[in-house]
């Protein structure tokens, strides 16, 4: 049975689901979810996920959604002992701490600056920034004398962080300010694999969104 991934191009949870597989060699049956035409509030859509959300993946009927939790699922039933998602109890713990570091702390204080601007016309929040700051500051320092955010080694973690952290691109952030952020950026462009096709497409497309609503 083929592994569903229902998605949107330019949703960065999306595009890290599509980076890990990519690097865990799993195929993925894709299936474009057009929130623009509210696809993710039909009755079938809701039926696998009561939350509406995307991504949702649907492998032999089970039904899971939240980003982290698929990629993990991938890794730990399809590619287990992979180093992206190491089994050593303290390495995997590094690299749970830093997907929870993203959905809790980067991502969430990035989409509470930036989206209610980009789908609300709210006007731009100083204090919001200054929290996406902060926790790009934790970012940095997490990089601090290491290649990648969990160790030495690329991992699940580093591919879902690099899908939050390029998608502040079309944002006022400075990114001269975290050295260590940009280093990281430009190896993980350069090495994790189909980076272009799995992230560099979506972001675009994500950018050209920016573009659009904020030029209205």
């Amino acid at each position: 049975m083929p592994l569903d991934l229902y998605y949107t191009p330019g949703s960065s949870p999306c595009r890290a689901v599509l980076l890990a597989a990519r690097a865990l060699n799993v195929d993925l049956n894709l299936k474009l979810v057009d929130l623009h035409h509210q696809e993710h509030l039909k009755p079938e859509y809701r039926q696998l996920n009561p939350q509406h959300t995307v991504p949702t993946l649907v492998d032999d009927g089970f039904a899971i959604w939240e980003s982290r939790a698929i990629i993990t699922y991938l890794a730990n039933k399809y590619a287990k002992g992979s180093p992206l998602y190491p089994e050593e109890p303290r390495a995997r713990a590094m690299v749970d701490q830093r997907l929870y570091f993203d959905i809790g702390t980067l991502y969430q204080r990035f989409s509470d600056y930036f989206y209610p601007q980009l789908f609300a016309g709210a006007p731009e929040d100083k204090e919001k920034l200054a929290r996406l700051e902060d926790s790009m500051k934790l970012l940095d320092k997490f990089l601090e004398g290491q290649k990648y955010v969990a160790g030495p080694n690329m991992t699940l973690a580093d591919l879902s962080l690099v899908a939050s952290v390029s998608s502040m691109e079309p944002t006022p952030l400075n990114f001269s300010k975290f050295p260590n952020v940009v280093r990281w950026y430009d190896e993980i462009k350069k090495t994790a694999p189909g980076y272009e096709e799995a992230n560099g497409k979506g972001l675009q497309a994500f950018k050209n969104l920016v573009d659009h609503l904020l030029k209205k």
